[in-house]
């Protein structure tokens, strides 16, 4: 099962695992976006937050918000947040129907 929140999907094993760091951390924000980086021209962003800026919007996944700024928002509409776990591999996947480009490394996409 996938909940819509806003603009941004979340499968129900990345929304057990936010919920988990949340709670191991005792951090309660996390920031997704997208930055300026690597061979594709960008990264997504994926880290705790300390500070909600005025433009940036909040998504609430439980006792979890997620924190997205205003440039990132339009390259992450229609994003399916998910996490995998395999063996001793684990990690979150941005699956993004917006990004036409993905680097071999796995780090760095275009849109």
């Amino acid at each position: 099962m996938v909940s819509r929140i806003k603009m941004i999907e979340f499968t129900d094993e990345a929304i057990t695992r936010l919920h988990y760091i949340s709670e191991q951390k005792e951090e309660n924000y996390f920031r997704v976006g997208i930055t300026g980086g690597g061979c594709g021209g960008h990264e997504y962003i994926f880290d705790y937050c300390d500070s909600v800026n005025a433009d940036d919007f909040t998504l609430v996944v439980g006792h979890v918000r997620i924190v997205i700024d205003a440039m990132s928002a339009p390259y992450l509409d229609g994003l399916t947040l998910d996490y995998i776990q395999k063996g001793l591999n684990e990690e979150f996947i941005f699956n993004n129907p917006n990004q036409t480009y993905a680097c071999g490394c796995g780090k760095s996409v275009g849109f």
